[in-house]
Order: C-alpha cells, then sequence, then structure tokens
C-alpha cells in the first residue's frame, strides 16, 4: 500500500484589524492560507515570497516564522498529509487577488470556523493566532 506524499507548503498570517487574510482559489469553495507549495530546492521563506508575489501582487515584508502545522490536506485524498510553514509577514502593498485567486477576505477565528468549508491547517493557525492574542 502506497502512502500520499506529504504536500509541504508555505503559508502567509497577514492581519487587518484583528482578522487574518485568507484566499479563495478559482474553482475552490474553502479558503486557505496566502501561499502555496514549497518547490524542490526552494526554502519555505523562498516559496512564501514567491507564492505571495503570484497570488496577492505584493511583497512580504519582514516574515518571521509563526509555527509550523501539521495536518491532514483539506481537499485531497484522505490521509494526505500537509505541513504548513507559516509566517507572520507585512505586506509592500494592499494584497489584491491575481488570475488564480477568485477572493480574498479576512476572518476573526470564529467566523472562518462558522464557513461550509474549512481547511484544517488554516483553522489550526487560526487558533494559534487567537491564542496569541493577534486576531478576534
Amino acid at each position: 500500500m502506497t502512502h500520499p506524499k506529504l504536500i509541504r507548503t508555505a503559508g502567509l498570517a497577514y492581519v487587518r484589524d484583528r482578522r487574518m487574510i485568507q484566499t479563495r482559489s478559482v474553482g475552490k469553495t474553502a479558503f486557505y492560507m496566502a501561499g502555496g507549495k514549497i518547490d524542490p530546492g526552494e526554502s519555505p521563506e523562498q516559496a512564501l515570497h514567491r507564492e505571495i508575489r503570484e497570488e496577492l501582487d505584493a511583497a512580504v515584508i519582514d516574515a518571521r516564522v509563526l509555527g509550523v502545522f501539521e495536518c491532514e490536506a483539506w481537499g485531497h485524498p484522505a490521509g494526505t498529509p500537509l505541513e504548513i510553514t507559516c509566517f507572520l509577514a507585512d505586506l509592500s502593498a494592499d494584497p489584491t487577488p491575481t488570475s488564480e485567486i477568485a477572493e480574498i477576505r479576512y476572518f476573526t477565528r470564529d467566523e472562518y470556523a462558522a464557513m461550509p468549508d474549512v481547511a484544517p491547517g488554516s483553522l489550526m493557525v487560526f487558533d494559534r493566532m487567537k491564542a496569541l492574542d493577534l486576531i478576534d
């Protein structure tokens, strides 16, 4: 039996008015952490910078690691492991959705948890951010 391959990602915990940004990709129903998969040979921080430019048309400023979160990947076959290296950071400009992003929204922890589709990795980051009193 083969095990699903680990998905390694870099995510952005960007806060405005005590709410954290989440993005919804074109054709998807759930909102996820802004960011994406780490390419071979790329560090998590390099992936964060690349992905945020691609998704939000902004540069990452002052990135610092919030933590590494591990859970099952939402929207993938059951048992697919996900590892998110999540960074707190500022942005060089207001985030603007690019062609791959259908929507950007800011959520409190409870607003996100009440959505019909919730990505477990994002919820773990919301819980950490709430525990640190960085979001409502």
